[in-house]
């Protein structure tokens, strides 16, 4: 359907929307600014991928909106639920928690969400894509590469440099002396805050983050004794 650079450029676009809605909604709630993802710049991946998968899935569903809609919803939770748990086997912590909304599959994607998936879903193939794509095509060529190319470096470098931040998180857990995993969370927000400008933004961007370490204190405590 598109070249590889096009491809890029609108995971970078759509990335990056979702970035803008992240902040306006956590903005909302808190009347604060804040540089929302696991990533120093401003893009949220989870985004850009979800967007690429229903492009690439769902463009010959815009037909029937109601198996459009419903097809978001299922490629999206399936995304969010595998990222949260991935992330959470990689780095031990849980990064964001619904347990507390009505609906939710082990607190990592909940009702509300799938149903945004689907109205953002239906959204991004009948207006965004269309719009986003005429834009690209204005351009030319060698622009488009170069801005990919560009960008790519970008990311490249900022995937890099966040995940040693946020390996951090699980380094600092796994030494701090305490059972309780709410004291634990605790004691990692703040030595991280503390440890470095990075280290703040990403408690900023997660500040309901948890350490999922029952394991391992269960092991510790076994050592004690």
């Amino acid at each position: 359907m598109y070249d590889l650079k096009t491809w890029f450029l609108l995971f970078m676009i759509y990335s990056f929307i979702g970035w803008i809605i992240e902040v306006i909604d956590i903005f909302i709630t808190t009347k604060k600014l804040v540089n929302r993802g696991f990533l120093i710049g401003p893009y949220c991946p989870i985004y850009g991928y979800g967007s690429l998968f229903i492009i690439y899935f769902l463009s010959s569903y815009t037909d029937d909106l109601v198996v459009l809609f419903v097809m978001t919803i299922v490629i999206c939770s399936i995304l969010e639920y595998g990222t949260s748990y991935v992330m959470e086997k990689i780095f031990k912590a849980r990064w964001w928690d619904y347990s507390h909304n009505k609906f939710n599959i082990n607190g990592r994607i909940c009702l509300g969400n799938m149903l945004l998936f689907g109205i953002g879903g239906c959204l991004i193939l009948y207006m965004a894509n269309p719009f986003i794509t005429y834009i690209l095509s204005l351009l030319p060529s060698p622009l488009l590469t170069t801005m990919a190319i560009t960008l790519f470096i970008i990311f490249l470098v900022d995937n890099l440099v966040s995940f040693k931040v946020i390996l951090n998180f699980k380094k600092v857990a796994t030494t701090i002396r305490k059972d309780s995993t709410e004291e634990i969370s605790k004691k990692v927000k703040a030595v991280l805050s503390s440890s470095s400008f990075l280290g703040k933004r990403l408690m900023n961007a997660f500040p309901d983050v948890k350490t999922i370490l029952k394991n391992y204190n269960e092991k510790r405590k076994q050592k004690r004794k």
